[in-house]
């Protein structure tokens, strides 16, 4: 029997997981069948299991690959780009990047598997660090502001990125303008830091706090 090289063995590797990510995209976790999965890769059952365990250990690869890949896209374009990618795979049918699919399963196995999440842990940790690296970078670089901590940013964008991918798992439409639709001229958000204190008699007031009661940020989206 000729002996298959190990460049061989890698890029068979990485057609199952390409094919896996396009089949859990599409149809889910539950729903990416070993006969779809087949379909998908262009390959038999017993070609793909010779290099995972089973159906969970395939996808457990791909969360952990997809995972490696987003925090090296938020080290070099942000969070905000990780988003772009999503909404542009989600309008051209998951033809893209299919980083939604595994995400998805990945967020309800957090909130159900106590396994999962310990393992997954890690991971977590990389992108928030990928995402705060790449905040202080900008700091330096001047285009976020000095005055807000680095940890409340990281978080900001942790939350509309979970925001997003609840969004568009309730099936509600959303474009590629969608990070900017939304925004006040300029591409700018505002959101509340802290409860602000009643303004003092004879000092000058703030028309932010006057309407909202709250000290606002503005936070330049784009450049995140």
């Amino acid at each position: 029997m000729p002996r298959v090289s190990a460049g061989h063995l890698a890029a068979r590797r990485e057609q199952i997981l390409d094919g896996a990510r396009a089949c859990f995209s599409r149809y889910g976790y539950e729903g990416a069948t070993v006969r779809r999965l087949e379909e998908a890769t262009g390959l038999s059952r017993g070609a793909i299991f010779h290099h995972f365990r089973d159906k969970d250990s395939l996808f457990l690869e791909l969360a952990h690959q997809d995972a490696r890949r987003m925090a090296e896209v938020v080290a070099e374009q942000g969070l905000v780009q990780v988003m772009r990618d999503i909404l542009t795979d989600s309008a051209t049918g998951g033809t893209g990047i299919s980083w939604l699919g595994t995400r998805l399963e990945v967020s309800r196995r957090l909130r159900t598997d106590r396994l999962f999440r310990a393992d997954w842990e890690q991971h977590a940790h990389e992108l928030t660090k990928a995402i705060e690296g790449r905040l202080a970078r900008q700091r330096e670089a001047g285009v976020v502001r000095p005055d807000v901590p680095i940890p409340v940013l990281t978080r900001y964008l942790e939350l509309a990125f979970e925001g997003l991918v609840s969004h568009l798992a309730m099936g509600l439409p959303a474009g590629r303008e969608t990070l900017y639709r939304s925004q006040p001229p300029g591409g700018r958000y505002q959101f509340p830091l802290a409860k602000a204190k009643r303004d003092r008699p004879g000092r000058q007031s703030d028309p932010e706090k006057l309407r909202t009661g709250y000290p606002c940020l503005r936070v330049s989206f784009r450049r995140l």
